[in-house]
């Protein structure tokens, strides 16, 4: 509430508390996990509803590779205009305590080289928008102030990261390296896969995403780094979703 003036207070001076608050207001309003700048919808938090139990379960089906196993250096994985993806049989299923910071995640996966299993091992907060390894309702990437901005903004339905492993053929692959899953607005799209990002002529601070459809994208990576990738990990094997299944 703006103060009110009197003739006890000259307007030069309520003039610069106006401007003052109004100043604190714009500078208040940055990029947050939770709270994005020009949004015009806002609705509970999870954990604000009494009969949130944090346990999410859900599938995801439709799953297309980005790249291949055994691309030599020089890839680019993160393949935002759908040029090399590929489609792979295959599931996800997820069933996680968000507040626990516990669960399952597993993608069964039918690749030509052979049947690769991902699993996360132990859930990891590796910075803090991350809610100590699986959050929900919050937005990443792009100018989100949380992630990074190989992909747009979006509004994060639930994500996980932690360490896990990867096997071939029941033979291991990976140990220990990290793993992320994310569902999201869709990214990507229907048709052609490719992600419309940076949006040219963009008339709001939203995402450059279609919320009328959802995607999931999941990737392992190395702790290693090879700059001539992209992303710059000597590993980085990335899927994704096009239907996603709430249980």
């Amino acid at each position: 509430m703006l103060p009110t003036v009197t003739h006890r207070m000259p307007i030069v001076l309520f003039a610069i508390l106006v401007t003052a608050m109004v100043g604190k207001q714009i500078f208040s309003a940055q990029s947050t996990p939770r709270q994005q700048p020009g949004a015009e919808v806002s609705f509970y938090a999870p954990e604000q509803h009494d009969l949130y139990d944090g346990r999410w379960v859900l599938s995801a089906s439709r799953i297309y590779q980005v790249g291949r196993l055994n691309d030599p250096p020089g890839w680019d994985h993160i393949d935002n205009d759908g040029s090399d993806v590929h489609a792979v049989d295959g599931t996800v299923e997820i069933d996680v305590d968000e507040i626990e910071n516990t669960g399952t995640f597993i993608a069964r996966l039918q690749l030509p080289a052979g049947e690769l299993v991902l699993e996360i091992d132990r859930f990891n907060e590796f910075s803090p928008c991350q809610d100590g390894g699986i959050a929900a309702s919050i937005y990443e990437h792009g100018d989100s102030g949380c992630g990074d901005t190989l992909w747009p903004k979006t509004f994060i339905f639930l994500a996980g990261w932690g360490f896990g492993r990867a096997t071939l053929n029941g033979e291991t692959l990976y140990n220990d390296y990290q793993v992320h899953f994310m569902v999201t607005q869709g990214m990507r799209d229907r048709e052609t896969l490719a992600v419309n990002y940076p949006l040219v002529g963009k008339r709001s601070p939203a995402g450059a995403v279609n919320p009328a459809t959802q995607q999931i994208d999941f990737f392992i990576r190395s702790p290693e780094n090879d700059s001539s990738n992209n992303p710059t990990r000597r590993v980085f094997d990335h899927f994704f979703g096009m239907e996603v299944t709430w249980k």
